[in-house]
């Protein structure tokens, strides 16, 4: 069988350009939780950078979301918080993805919500 790199590789560059979670830390408070996102993306200037993180129900509602308004291209990876984000009861995991205003949605990153004595 005769594998023709170069066709395999077309894929590969815009994959490279997604944004990558890599971390999440969520805390519950009274108005909500608070997400703590760390992102890499490999932003170019304002034609190419990561614009915002969304987190996401397993059922894939978007609950909240945390618009970035400039990129980073000299802080990588860098964090952001919002707070305020409502999670339903009785959720037990969020999947958090970054977006990138060229190619779209990143991979999901799984993060596990603590439980507390309100959950139902």
């Amino acid at each position: 069988m005769r594998l023709h790199l170069p066709l395999l590789l077309l894929g590969f560059p815009a994959l490279a350009d997604l944004p990558v979670v890599e971390d999440v830390v969520a805390t519950r408070a009274r108005d909500g939780w608070t997400f703590a996102v760390t992102l890499r993306h490999a932003d170019e200037g304002w034609d190419h950078y990561a614009d915002r993180w969304a987190v996401f129900a397993p059922d894939g509602r978007e609950l909240g979301t945390r618009t970035l308004l400039h990129p980073h291209e000299t802080e990588q990876p860098f964090t952001r918080s919002q707070s305020g984000i409502a999670i339903p009861d009785g959720t037990r995991e969020a999947i958090v993805r970054g977006h990138d205003i060229m190619h779209g949605w990143g991979e999901g990153f799984a993060v596990a919500l603590p439980r507390g004595d309100t959950d139902r």
